[in-house]
């Protein structure tokens, strides 16, 4: 069973849910957002962006899925670059009620194989705070390898802050 599903308009109504209910849980890794980001028009904007960004070939955006079939996160390859670095960054985030049961690391696999295979990629990288070990050991059981750390990366619950770099090559 796959865990993932390629985005669509019709997941901002569960997507408001989702991160309005784990909007604080969230907040520690994830940059400030305003309050109308956690509405179902705040979440259709964002899902409408991505589906921009991904009809222009920048990125390749998903739902994850629970084992119901039920929307639980997003995840996405972001900033992809072809040519000589055919490169891409991955980023995602679960509901807080669907953490602990390995669906991050089920997607995160999916995408990569995605990433390498119909993508036509070279490398998946991603970053994390130092401090997360979750998100890090998603990363790690997926055969990322840490290849750097970035003093004051990006800016996370309105602080920039310092991360570690992962990345995974296709040979």
């Amino acid at each position: 069973m796959s865990h993932l599903r390629p985005l669509h308009i019709g997941d901002a109504e569960r997507l408001a849910v989702l991160v309005a209910r784990s909007r604080e849980f969230l907040a520690p890794w994830e940059p400030v957002r305003p309050d109308s980001y956690f509405t179902p028009a705040g979440q259709r904007q964002a899902v409408a962006q991505a589906l921009k960004s991904a009809a222009s070939g920048l990125m390749e955006p998903f739902v994850i899925l629970d084992g119901d079939g039920e929307v639980a996160g997003r995840i996405n390859l972001n900033n992809i670059v072809r040519g000589p670095f055919q490169s891409a960054s991955m980023g995602y985030w679960l509901d807080q009620q669907a953490t602990g049961r390995g669906l991050a690391t089920m997607a995160a696999g999916e995408l990569v194989d995605l990433a390498f295979g119909e993508l036509g990629l070279h490398r998946v990288e991603a970053g994390t705070l130092p401090d997360n070990l979750a998100s890090q050991a998603v990363l790690r059981r997926n055969g990322f390898e840490q290849f750097g750390y970035a003093p004051r990366y990006l800016a996370i619950a309105g602080v920039y802050s310092d991360h570690l770099l992962f990345q995974r090559l296709a040979d």
